[in-house]
């Protein structure tokens, strides 16, 4: 919790607060920001670092929408759930000569501590603040302590020039002075003029994209922006960016696609939330599509206990020479144990012989692609006349009841150790990072995870939508990894909040298992346009901020009416589905391979299909058509052919000419995959990448470039499955636990 003290109303919806962040405020420089999340399950607001002392930050916020509505409720002593930071590039400080500060409104804020910055360089500074009135007017005290010249402009007249902040960049020019460089920020329209007007008077100016940040660590994509011709992620990138080379007009028009739904959001009588469903055990059955596909709950219904005992009866308990299903799993689950013991009946030691092998069953059980691993081994299966045994089922029963018997017994399995054998940080809190600090806390070992994100799971929490992955089943899950003393501490992004040599300075090793976050895109025209999202981005709206609640909860979606979604794995399944249930009357995927290269799973597929999901094989986008307005209305694709095989042995998509196609849309979703994110891997540059921008890790062991440093998951193979990345943890927790041992001598 980050407790919050000397609140003050600055100007009309406008209030200063400070907030104990040690962390963040012991790294902080000028032109970087935090993400805010002020209660749980609340929207991510991105706020400048104003200023810090000892171990509090500076946080100045106007009222504009729910989110900052709930905010100014808060009162000195009240704690926000969530600040993460510091985020961005820093600003480019430096000895410039005399560099011309614009502030407008709320963006006087942000400004200031670039004005301190760079007048602690020695350069002469000249400040304009911006406001409507002179009632609106904020820092003008403080800005007057460190600039040399401070211009004071009001649309009205009230106070200082009548006029806007461009009118007084014209009068400073007028009277002599010479700029060397400039900062610009506050509203979007704004800083577009003020570009504009620089332009004019023959000086660069520098300008802050931070408004239109969703999630702040590069992983959504939400906050793309044209610069200079290229995509760039502003709280990446930037914040900051050369306003010249920024298209100004493409942003106005992104920026304002929830107008409606704050608005709405904010008008609507509070409603009652809705209570929370439970279901009994029943035999093992789905949801009716017509019924599932109006609701984000759970489809697949688990075993009771005698359909359980009736699929394990159908495992032929192989013998040790033909025992196939083990070497399908990634983390070599004990298969045929585990299944014996629940045919006798003996759940307590199903349970057990699992655990000893998977730390997150419950999940494994719903979300593995056991039909090529486990299940696509299994000796039955190979008959070619009947099907393999339901081990993912088997595996989700028996976690299910381990997960109500650790409830009932109210009692944690807490492991005592005297003195630890190391020390060990984890960088992630998903599916390998969980496993690799469960593993090792077992066999004794003090570990801490740092998770950028307000909520620990990873693709767990924000990637895999409630239908298929209630989150209350990952959040179990994770207590558990918690219960072997494994410390998770949320909203900590390494290479930002804390440095690597900090954690190399305190930690015998570090396993670095962030995955694979920044999104990709298709690269075509209108693609950012209203209407258009990333995979990342939309899912992480839906699934780790419940956007489907909304305006129960703070952060809207786009529920659109026509949704094309492009893509063919998982990911691809997730958010068309996703999009169905938000209220879309039609769906529909556009694949460029056909149905038998789709990676996704059947099981997912033959769901989307039951649910009503339209497919479009051999089908690729070209281009996004938007209206004057800057939203989508359509979606322009190319007939595709499958010509020779590539390097991979797939057939590649070839065009075929004069085949184009429209389709109807007004909200579309690339979902075609994800590259390496950037935040941490910038932050520590000696770690060796490999072709594809990830980290070249050892297969077996996960040990990298640099001594003490392991990494596994997406960030070293690129996107896999929840269960690969957990054999990567398993393998690095082995090869940790030598690696330390062989340092302090001890076996």
């Amino acid at each position: 919790m980050f407790l919050i003290s000397d609140k003050n109303k600055l100007a009309q919806g406008v209030y200063s607060i400070w907030v104990e962040a040690p962390k963040i405020a012991q790294h902080a420089k000028a032109g970087q920001f935090v993400i805010v999340i002020a209660q749980e399950d609340g929207e991510r607001v991105p706020l400048t670092i104003v200023d810090k002392k000892g171990d509090k930050i500076r946080l100045i916020f106007q009222v504009v929408g729910k989110s900052t509505q709930k905010m100014a409720a808060f009162e000195d002593g009240d704690s926000f759930a969530h600040v993460v930071g510091p985020l961005g590039t820093p600003s480019e400080i430096d000895y410039y000569g005399t560099v011309l500060l614009v502030g407008g409104g709320i963006g006087v804020a942000p400004v200031f501590p670039i004005l301190k910055a760079l007048k602690e360089k020695g350069n002469r500074v000249i400040s304009i603040i911006g406001a409507r009135t002179s009632d609106l007017v904020i820092l003008e005290e403080e800005f007057s302590q460190y600039s040399d010249k401070v211009l004071i402009t009001t649309d009205d007249g009230s106070k200082g020039i009548k006029g806007l902040v461009t009118d007084g960049m014209r009068k400073v020019v007028s009277e002599g002075e010479k700029i060397d460089k400039a900062w610009a920020i506050g509203p979007v329209i704004m800083m577009k003029y003020a570009t504009l007007t620089a332009q004019e008077l023959g000086f660069p100016i520098i300008v802050s994209l931070n408004p239109i940040m969703v999630d702040g660590t590069g992983m959504c994509g939400g906050c793309r922006v044209t610069v200079g011709n290229n995509v760039k992620f502003a709280c990446v990138d930037g914040p900051e960016f050369e306003g010249e080379l920024v298209e100004w007009d493409e942003l106005l028009k992104r920026l304002g696609q929830y107008k409606i739904e704050e608005k709405t959001a904010i008008q609507d009588q509070p409603k009652k939330q809705p209570k929370k469903i439970l279901k009994n055990k029943v035999p093992i059955k789905k949801q009716p599509p017509e019924v599932r596909k109006h609701n984000f709950q759970e489809v697949a219904y688990g075993y009771c206990l005698e359909e359980a005992m009736m699929e394990a009866e159908r495992c032929l308990q192989c013998p040790d020479s033909a025992y196939n299903c083990i070497k399908g799993c990634p983390v070599g689950i004990d298969i045929r144990g585990f299944i014996r013991e629940i045919k006798e009946g003996n759940l307590a030691k199903s349970a057990e012989i699992l655990k000893s092998y998977n730390n997150l069953p419950a999940i494994c059980g719903r979300v593995c692609p056991q039909e090529n691993q486990c299940e696509g081994a299994c000796t039955l299966g190979k008959s070619g006349i009947f099907e393999p045994v339901a081990i993912g089922r088997l595996e989700r029963f028996v976690a299910d009841w381990e997960r109500v018997q650790r409830k009932t017994e109210e009692k944690k399995e807490v492991i005592k150790i005297n003195e630890f054998r190391g020390k060990v940080a984890v960088v992630g809190a998903g599916p390998a990072g969980l496993t690799v600090a469960a593993d090792l806390a077992k066999i004794g070992y003090y570990v801490k995870i740092f998770e950028a994100l307000h909520k620990p799971g990873g693709v767990l929490t924000y990637g895999i939508p409630e239908f298929r992955l209630p989150k209350q089943i990952v959040f179990e899950e994770v207590e558990y990894v918690k219960s072997l003393g494994v410390e998770i501490e949320t909203d900590v992004v390494v290479g930002k909040t804390i440095t690597i040599d900090e954690l190399r300075e305190n930690f015998d090793a570090i396993f670095i298992g962030t995955g694979a976050g920044t999104p990709k895109f298709l690269n075509i025209s209108g693609e950012n346009l209203n209407g258009v999202y990333s995979s990342s981005e939309f899912l992480t709206r839906v699934n780790l901020m419940k956007a489907y609640q909304f305006p129960l909860v703070d952060t809207p979606v786009k529920k659109g009416k026509n949704v094309v979604v492009v893509g063919g794995g998982n990911v691809a399944m997730d958010a068309s589905r996703s999009a169905l249930r938000l209220g879309a009357e039609s769906v529909t995927v556009v694949y460029r391979r056909t149905e038998e290269e789709m990676p996704a799973r059947k099981e997912e597929y033959e769901n989307a299909v039951e649910e009503g999901i339209n497919f479009m094989w051999l089908t690729n986008p070209i281009e996004c058509k938007g209206d004057e307005t800057g939203n989508l209305i359509s979606i322009i694709c190319q007939k595709m052919k499958l010509g020779e095989p590539d390097s991979s042995g797939r057939r590649r998509p070839v065009p075929v000419e004069n085949s184009e196609i429209e389709i109807p849309a007004d909200l579309f979703i690339v979902a075609i995959g994800q590259e390496s994110n950037k935040v941490l891997l910038n932050a520590f540059p000696e770690l060796k990448l490999n072709k594809w921008g990830y980290i070249e890790a050892d297969p077996i062991t996960g040990a990298t470039s640099i001594e003490g440093i392991y990494a596994g998951g997406d960030i070293v193979t690129g996107a896999a499955t929840v269960i690969e990345a957990m054999g990567a943890g398993k393998r690095s927790a082995k090869a940790i636990d030598e690696y330390i041992s062989s340092k302090v001598g001890k076996i």
